[in-house]
Protein backbone atom coordinates (compact mmCIF):
# COMPACT_ATOMS: atom_id res chain seq x y z
CA UNK A 1 0.00 0.00 0.00
CA UNK A 2 1.46 3.39 -1.01
CA UNK A 3 2.50 5.90 2.18
CA UNK A 4 1.45 3.34 4.51
CA UNK A 5 4.56 4.45 6.74
CA UNK A 6 3.29 8.15 6.64
CA UNK A 7 -0.05 6.74 7.29
CA UNK A 8 1.08 5.39 10.31
CA UNK A 9 2.75 8.31 11.58
CA UNK A 10 -0.26 10.28 10.98
CA UNK A 11 -2.60 8.13 13.13
CA UNK A 12 -0.08 8.02 15.81
CA UNK A 13 0.35 11.98 15.69
CA UNK A 14 -3.50 12.09 16.18
CA UNK A 15 -3.88 9.42 19.20
CA UNK A 16 -0.93 10.64 21.14
CA UNK A 17 -1.83 14.42 20.21
CA UNK A 18 1.86 15.32 19.37
CA UNK A 19 4.66 14.92 17.32
CA UNK A 20 7.03 13.93 19.78
CA UNK A 21 4.84 11.62 21.81
CA UNK A 22 4.51 9.99 18.44
CA UNK A 23 7.89 9.85 17.22
CA UNK A 24 8.84 7.68 20.84
CA UNK A 25 5.60 5.62 20.06
CA UNK A 26 7.06 4.73 16.76
CA UNK A 27 10.75 4.31 18.10
CA UNK A 28 11.66 7.14 15.53
CA UNK A 29 12.46 11.17 15.75
CA UNK A 30 10.05 14.04 15.39
CA UNK A 31 11.54 15.47 12.26
CA UNK A 32 10.96 12.25 10.56
CA UNK A 33 7.43 12.08 11.96
CA UNK A 34 6.72 15.68 10.67
CA UNK A 35 8.44 14.75 7.35
CA UNK A 36 6.31 11.87 6.77
CA UNK A 37 3.16 13.59 7.94
CA UNK A 38 4.21 16.87 5.24
CA UNK A 39 4.87 14.25 2.88
CA UNK A 40 1.68 12.65 3.30
CA UNK A 41 -0.44 15.99 2.96
CA UNK A 42 1.47 16.78 -0.29
CA UNK A 43 0.24 13.34 -1.63
CA UNK A 44 -2.98 13.94 -1.39
CA UNK A 45 -2.88 17.61 -1.89
CA UNK A 46 -5.02 18.79 1.47
CA UNK A 47 -3.92 19.73 4.85
CA UNK A 48 -4.76 16.91 7.36
CA UNK A 49 -3.51 18.97 10.12
CA UNK A 50 -3.87 22.53 11.27
CA UNK A 51 -0.16 23.37 13.29
CA UNK A 52 1.61 26.15 15.30
CA UNK A 53 3.48 26.48 18.00
CA UNK A 54 1.44 25.71 20.89
CA UNK A 55 -1.82 23.45 19.49
CA UNK A 56 -2.35 21.01 16.36
CA UNK A 57 -5.39 20.36 15.57
CA UNK A 58 -7.66 17.82 12.59
CA UNK A 59 -8.62 19.18 10.00
CA UNK A 60 -12.03 18.24 8.80
CA UNK A 61 -10.57 16.07 5.90
CA UNK A 62 -7.87 15.23 8.25
CA UNK A 63 -10.49 13.70 10.86
CA UNK A 64 -12.34 11.34 8.09
CA UNK A 65 -8.59 10.56 7.11
CA UNK A 66 -7.95 9.49 10.28
CA UNK A 67 -10.78 6.87 10.40
CA UNK A 68 -9.23 5.39 7.88
CA UNK A 69 -6.14 5.26 8.56
CA UNK A 70 -6.91 4.01 12.77
CA UNK A 71 -8.66 1.04 10.92
CA UNK A 72 -5.83 0.15 8.69
CA UNK A 73 -3.19 0.85 11.66
CA UNK A 74 -6.21 -1.92 13.83
CA UNK A 75 -5.77 -4.70 10.87
CA UNK A 76 -2.19 -4.18 10.84
CA UNK A 77 -2.05 -4.75 14.37
CA UNK A 78 -4.58 -7.76 13.98
CA UNK A 79 -1.99 -9.19 11.31
CA UNK A 80 0.77 -9.23 13.32
CA UNK A 81 -0.35 -10.50 16.35
CA UNK A 82 -1.77 -13.75 14.37
CA UNK A 83 1.56 -14.19 12.92
CA UNK A 84 2.97 -14.14 16.75
CA UNK A 85 0.66 -16.29 17.60
CA UNK A 86 0.82 -18.92 14.79
CA UNK A 87 4.52 -19.06 14.95
CA UNK A 88 4.34 -19.45 18.88
CA UNK A 89 2.79 -22.82 18.79
CA UNK A 90 1.67 -25.52 16.47
CA UNK A 91 -1.86 -24.07 14.91
CA UNK A 92 -3.38 -24.16 11.42
CA UNK A 93 -3.90 -26.51 8.35
CA UNK A 94 -1.05 -29.44 7.96
CA UNK A 95 -1.58 -30.34 4.32
CA UNK A 96 0.57 -33.78 3.77
CA UNK A 97 1.36 -35.76 0.75
CA UNK A 98 2.49 -39.19 1.14
CA UNK A 99 2.72 -42.72 -0.50
CA UNK A 100 -0.28 -44.44 -0.24
CA UNK A 101 0.21 -47.28 1.25
CA UNK A 102 3.38 -45.79 4.01
CA UNK A 103 0.44 -43.64 4.59
CA UNK A 104 -1.65 -46.43 5.64
CA UNK A 105 0.34 -48.28 7.38
CA UNK A 106 3.00 -46.38 9.49
CA UNK A 107 1.76 -42.16 8.88
CA UNK A 108 -1.96 -42.97 9.95
CA UNK A 109 -1.00 -43.83 13.41
CA UNK A 110 1.88 -41.46 13.46
CA UNK A 111 -0.87 -38.44 12.61
CA UNK A 112 -3.26 -39.82 15.33
CA UNK A 113 -1.04 -39.13 18.13
CA UNK A 114 0.29 -35.86 16.61
CA UNK A 115 -3.32 -34.41 16.64
CA UNK A 116 -3.57 -36.06 19.81
CA UNK A 117 -0.41 -34.00 21.02
CA UNK A 118 -1.32 -30.67 19.43
CA UNK A 119 -5.66 -30.30 18.94
CA UNK A 120 -5.03 -26.98 17.69
CA UNK A 121 -3.76 -28.21 14.50
CA UNK A 122 -5.93 -29.45 11.39
CA UNK A 123 -4.46 -32.19 9.18
CA UNK A 124 -5.13 -33.11 5.17
CA UNK A 125 -3.28 -36.44 4.36
CA UNK A 126 -3.24 -36.52 0.18
CA UNK A 127 -2.24 -40.23 -0.41
CA UNK A 128 -0.77 -40.72 -3.89
CA UNK A 129 2.14 -42.34 -5.33
CA UNK A 130 2.21 -39.65 -8.37
CA UNK A 131 4.36 -36.62 -8.41
CA UNK A 132 2.93 -34.07 -6.67
CA UNK A 133 3.58 -30.31 -7.15
CA UNK A 134 4.35 -29.23 -3.74
CA UNK A 135 3.77 -25.06 -4.41
CA UNK A 136 0.78 -26.02 -7.24
CA UNK A 137 -1.15 -27.89 -4.76
CA UNK A 138 -0.18 -26.72 -1.89
CA UNK A 139 1.17 -29.18 0.29
CA UNK A 140 3.61 -28.02 3.23
CA UNK A 141 4.90 -31.13 3.73
CA UNK A 142 6.11 -34.34 1.36
CA UNK A 143 6.59 -37.61 2.60
CA UNK A 144 8.94 -39.33 -0.22
CA UNK A 145 11.44 -42.51 -0.92
CA UNK A 146 14.01 -40.37 -2.54
CA UNK A 147 18.00 -40.47 -2.69
CA UNK A 148 17.94 -37.26 -4.77
CA UNK A 149 15.55 -34.72 -3.14
CA UNK A 150 14.35 -31.99 -5.47
CA UNK A 151 17.53 -29.24 -5.50
CA UNK A 152 14.80 -26.24 -4.40
CA UNK A 153 13.36 -28.27 -1.05
CA UNK A 154 14.51 -29.22 1.83
CA UNK A 155 14.72 -32.97 2.97
CA UNK A 156 15.24 -34.47 6.53
CA UNK A 157 15.33 -38.15 6.60
CA UNK A 158 13.06 -39.53 8.84
CA UNK A 159 13.59 -42.98 8.64
CA UNK A 160 15.92 -45.48 6.73
CA UNK A 161 14.04 -47.81 3.87
CA UNK A 162 15.61 -51.52 3.73
CA UNK A 163 14.06 -53.54 0.76
CA UNK A 164 13.99 -57.19 1.20
CA UNK A 165 13.37 -60.02 -0.81
CA UNK A 166 10.87 -62.12 0.58
CA UNK A 167 7.85 -65.09 -0.79
CA UNK A 168 5.25 -67.22 1.09
CA UNK A 169 6.09 -70.46 2.61
CA UNK A 170 3.23 -72.26 0.76
CA UNK A 171 5.65 -70.78 -2.84
CA UNK A 172 8.91 -71.73 -1.04
CA UNK A 173 7.82 -75.30 -0.19
CA UNK A 174 6.55 -75.63 -3.97
CA UNK A 175 9.75 -74.15 -5.66
CA UNK A 176 12.22 -74.47 -2.94
CA UNK A 177 14.03 -71.43 -2.12
CA UNK A 178 16.69 -69.25 -4.61
CA UNK A 179 20.04 -69.52 -2.56
CA UNK A 180 21.84 -66.61 -4.95
CA UNK A 181 19.99 -64.12 -6.81
CA UNK A 182 20.82 -65.74 -10.03
CA UNK A 183 18.19 -68.62 -8.74
CA UNK A 184 15.64 -65.75 -9.55
CA UNK A 185 15.80 -65.95 -12.97
CA UNK A 186 14.38 -70.00 -12.36
CA UNK A 187 11.49 -68.55 -10.01
CA UNK A 188 8.38 -66.64 -10.34
CA UNK A 189 8.95 -62.83 -9.90
CA UNK A 190 6.29 -60.67 -8.82
CA UNK A 191 6.79 -56.75 -10.49
CA UNK A 192 5.24 -53.59 -10.85
CA UNK A 193 4.35 -53.01 -14.62
CA UNK A 194 6.70 -51.29 -16.73
CA UNK A 195 10.02 -52.69 -17.96
CA UNK A 196 11.92 -50.54 -15.25
CA UNK A 197 10.90 -52.69 -12.81
CA UNK A 198 12.55 -55.77 -13.79
CA UNK A 199 15.84 -55.60 -13.00
CA UNK A 200 16.46 -56.40 -9.13
CA UNK A 201 19.75 -55.12 -8.12
CA UNK A 202 22.02 -56.75 -5.31
CA UNK A 203 24.96 -56.23 -3.76
CA UNK A 204 27.15 -59.13 -3.61
CA UNK A 205 30.68 -59.95 -2.17
CA UNK A 206 30.95 -56.08 -2.39
CA UNK A 207 29.87 -56.05 -5.92
CA UNK A 208 26.23 -54.91 -7.63
CA UNK A 209 24.55 -58.13 -9.22
CA UNK A 210 22.01 -56.86 -11.62
CA UNK A 211 19.05 -59.65 -12.17
CA UNK A 212 16.88 -59.16 -14.87
CA UNK A 213 14.11 -61.27 -13.11
CA UNK A 214 11.09 -62.32 -14.82
CA UNK A 215 7.63 -63.43 -13.84
CA UNK A 216 3.85 -63.79 -15.60
CA UNK A 217 1.82 -61.39 -13.37
CA UNK A 218 2.47 -57.82 -13.53
CA UNK A 219 0.47 -55.38 -11.26
CA UNK A 220 0.01 -51.45 -11.01
CA UNK A 221 -0.32 -51.78 -7.12
CA UNK A 222 1.54 -52.30 -3.92
CA UNK A 223 -1.32 -53.64 -2.31
CA UNK A 224 -2.40 -56.08 -4.97
CA UNK A 225 1.81 -57.12 -5.13
CA UNK A 226 1.56 -58.23 -1.67
CA UNK A 227 -1.87 -60.04 -1.33
CA UNK A 228 0.04 -61.93 -4.84
CA UNK A 229 2.92 -62.91 -2.56
CA UNK A 230 0.78 -63.86 0.67
CA UNK A 231 -1.32 -66.44 -1.54
CA UNK A 232 1.96 -67.90 -2.65
CA UNK A 233 2.06 -66.59 -5.95
CA UNK A 234 5.69 -65.80 -6.71
CA UNK A 235 8.49 -64.00 -5.12
CA UNK A 236 8.64 -59.82 -4.08
CA UNK A 237 11.21 -57.16 -3.69
CA UNK A 238 10.00 -54.78 -1.23
CA UNK A 239 10.50 -52.50 1.22
CA UNK A 240 10.80 -53.25 5.13
CA UNK A 241 7.98 -51.06 5.97
CA UNK A 242 5.50 -53.01 3.97
CA UNK A 243 6.54 -56.05 4.50
CA UNK A 244 7.97 -56.24 7.82
CA UNK A 245 4.45 -57.17 9.60
CA UNK A 246 4.37 -59.99 7.66
CA UNK A 247 7.86 -61.47 8.53
CA UNK A 248 7.28 -61.18 11.93
CA UNK A 249 4.24 -63.03 11.75
CA UNK A 250 5.86 -65.82 9.69
CA UNK A 251 3.24 -64.95 6.46
CA UNK A 252 6.32 -64.26 4.59
CA UNK A 253 9.98 -65.65 4.55
CA UNK A 254 13.10 -63.48 4.14
CA UNK A 255 15.04 -65.37 1.61
CA UNK A 256 18.43 -64.07 0.12
CA UNK A 257 19.60 -62.56 3.00
CA UNK A 258 23.15 -62.76 2.52
CA UNK A 259 22.79 -60.47 -0.68
CA UNK A 260 21.43 -57.60 0.86
CA UNK A 261 18.89 -56.04 -1.65
CA UNK A 262 21.25 -52.66 -3.40
CA UNK A 263 18.04 -50.69 -3.02
CA UNK A 264 18.30 -49.60 0.32
CA UNK A 265 17.31 -45.59 0.77
CA UNK A 266 16.00 -42.90 3.01
CA UNK A 267 12.17 -41.93 3.85
CA UNK A 268 12.45 -38.15 3.72
CA UNK A 269 10.23 -35.00 5.33
CA UNK A 270 10.31 -32.51 2.14
CA UNK A 271 9.43 -29.06 3.04
CA UNK A 272 9.75 -25.47 1.69
CA UNK A 273 13.28 -23.61 2.91
CA UNK A 274 12.47 -21.04 4.65
CA UNK A 275 14.02 -19.41 7.80
CA UNK A 276 11.44 -19.22 9.41
CA UNK A 277 9.86 -23.23 9.47
CA UNK A 278 5.89 -23.31 10.27
CA UNK A 279 5.74 -24.38 13.53
CA UNK A 280 3.60 -26.95 12.67
CA UNK A 281 5.73 -28.32 9.86
CA UNK A 282 8.63 -28.36 12.74
CA UNK A 283 6.32 -30.32 15.51
CA UNK A 284 5.30 -32.69 12.62
CA UNK A 285 8.34 -33.63 12.19
CA UNK A 286 9.72 -33.76 15.03
CA UNK A 287 6.79 -35.97 15.80
CA UNK A 288 7.55 -38.45 13.16
CA UNK A 289 11.32 -38.78 13.91
CA UNK A 290 10.32 -39.58 17.49
CA UNK A 291 7.20 -42.28 16.42
CA UNK A 292 9.96 -43.97 14.10
CA UNK A 293 13.04 -43.85 16.18
CA UNK A 294 16.75 -44.96 15.06
CA UNK A 295 15.05 -48.51 14.36
CA UNK A 296 11.77 -48.39 13.26
CA UNK A 297 9.31 -51.19 14.40
CA UNK A 298 9.45 -52.40 10.90
CA UNK A 299 12.62 -53.24 10.82
CA UNK A 300 12.29 -55.72 13.99
CA UNK A 301 11.20 -59.00 12.97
Amino acid sequence: MEHLAEMMAFAKVVETKSFSAAAVALSSSKSLVSKQVSALEAALGVRLLNRTTRRMSLTEVGAAYYEHCARIAQELDAAAETVTKLQAKPRGVLRITSPVIFAAMHLAPAIDGFMRRYPEVEVELNATDRPVDMVEEGFDLAIRITDHPPPSMVARRIAPVRWVTCAAPSYLAQHGTPQTPQDLLQHECLMYQGTQHNIWRYRVGGREVAVPVRGRCRVNSSEVLIQLALAGAGIVLFPTYVLGPYLKSGRLVHILADSSANADTDMHAIYFPNRYMQPKVRAFIDHLLAHFGEEPSWDKF
